[in-house]
């Protein structure tokens, strides 16, 4: 990979958007690319966002595969899968072959399966090759489908001196050294090796004397949120992967900066879902994608009104008798839908972070208690407003009790409904969206107006 430029301070400005397409124009390629290589690779790539696919494939063209090789891993998922269909198969080897097979895996996936293997083919490094093939072969949801395969491992047998020559090779092939693993003579990983021990230990040392055997690792089949947790419970740069628990053969490891884009990927996912909409779309796609995306949580929300409507028919008397019932109707429908969006939303931030302990019991009864506490101090405020504007007490009694009911059964409800979910292995996040808006406003309007019923005796 390219050596990293600091440039902390770049920002894309109309003119140096200008700069470039008026030297791409003039075929300024010296220009060009004295100003490209001013830029970090990032940088270059959110540029090459903003250019039109000629201008964008000029730039890839004009530079080295070392330097293109990042831009394609920074840009936009949908530039670069037309930028790859502009480039040939042996171009796009060359490419990835500048990369760490983890990132080589991703950009070649993104291929059609006849494409991906004639890139493959091209490649010439047999090794790298053969690494990319087998990285392929693993779930993208796994950590087998994260994890690069070029790191620095050393064997238990070895004498320090002996370390120390071997590590300086393989260093040579990883972009960052986070860690240095030890493994046996079956390659299964068994410790871990401080560099401060290897540097102050003697040189006729066995390393089998100076590693650290607690060592944290996953294995190839865990879930990449499962991975995210680990290395964030354990403030880890750097992770390895084995084969499975029993057998741990070092397979790879998964460094921070992967984990990073899943937890932004993931984070992504839930809030779209938690807005209603399902799918993994953005604002750049196709009308239909985004309708087919949005459509069914609005058709729930339709369902959710056709319902309120129903329900609201049923007690035709009531309004005729007691009018006012009707204009608190939005205010008990609001704070039902806020309350249960605001349960849920805890409770699966809880499940994403794995702090949610203890039996679902506890949490309703604590979410009870807490919901009729806040629904008391608020009961107290609506009965005085009811009221003071001129109602019978009946009438203000009848609302704020109510609210107070709404208001725990909706926390219930908010509560409950993520922890099945998650016991199911459904994503809570979609309980924090319409699905806890609508049912709440449902039972919400009908818990209103049954005890309304029953204390005004209508």
């Amino acid at each position: 990979m390219s050596e990293e430029k600091e440039n902390i301070q770049f920002q894309l400005t109309d003119e140096l958007l200008e700069q470039v397409e008026q030297l791409i124009e003039s075929q300024s390629d010296k220009q060009l690319k004295k100003l490209m290589d001013d830029f970090h690779y990032a940088d270059i790539a959110e540029i090459l966002d903003e250019l039109d696919l000629e201008g964008a494939m000029y730039v890839i063209k004009l530079l080295d595969s070392e330097t293109t090789s990042d831009i394609l891993m920074e840009l936009d998922e949908d530039n670069r899968e037309k930028v790859l269909k502009n480039l040939s198969a042996q171009e796009i080897a060359e490419e990835v072959e500048e990369l760490d097979t983890d990132d080589a895996a991703d950009i070649i996936a993104e291929l059609p399966e006849e494409r991906r293997q004639e890139v493959i083919s091209r490649i010439e490094d047999e090794a790298h090759q053969a690494e990319i093939r087998e990285l392929l072969a693993y779930d993208e949801d796994t950590a087998g489908g994260l994890m690069a395969k070029e790191l620095v491992k050393v064997y238990d047998t070895w004498t320090v001196a002996g370390c120390l020559r071997r590590i300086r090779g393989q260093a040579k092939e990883v972009t960052r050294v986070h860690s240095v693993y030890v493994v046996d003579k079956q390659e299964k990983l068994i410790g871990r090796l401080s560099l401060k021990d290897l540097i102050v230990a003697k040189s006729d040392q066995k390393i089998a004397d100076i590693y650290i055997s607690s060592v944290d690792y996953v294995n190839v089949n865990e879930d990449v949120e499962e991975v995210a947790r680990i290395m964030a419970k354990y403030d880890l740069e750097a992770i390895p992967v084995v084969e499975s628990d029993e057998n741990k053969v070092l397979l790879g490891r998964i460094t921070i900066d992967d984990i990073v884009d899943v937890m932004k990927e993931e984070a992504d996912k839930d809030y779209q879902m938690a807005a209603g909409i399902t799918g993994d779309v953005d604002s750049d796609d196709s009308i239909l994608q985004l309708t087919k995306a949005r459509l069914p949580w609005l058709f729930l929300g339709l369902v959710g009104g056709v319902g309120a409507f129903l329900i609201m028919e049923g007690f035709h008397e009531a309004f005729s008798k007691y009018a006012v019932l009707f204009f608190f109707t939005p205010l008990i429908a609001a704070m039902a839908g806020n309350v249960g969006v605001q349960s849920s939303a805890i409770i699966v931030q809880g499940l994403a972070n794995d702090d949610v302990k203890g039996s679902i019991n506890s949490r309703l009864l604590k979410e009870m208690l807490l919901a009729a506490l806040n629904g008391v101090v608020l009961a107290l405020f609506l009965f005085l407003f009811v009221w003071a504007i001129g109602n019978s007490v009946n009438t203000a009694f009848a609302v704020s009790i109510s609210l107070v009911v709404v208001i725990v059964v909706a926390g219930l409800i908010g509560t409950f409904v993520p922890l099945f979910l998650d016991k199911r292995g459904i994503d809570p996040a979609i309980a924090t969206g319409p699905f806890i808006t609508t049912s709440n406003d449902i039972f919400g309007i009908l818990i209103y107006f049954s005890i309304a019923k029953l204390i005004l005796g209508i």
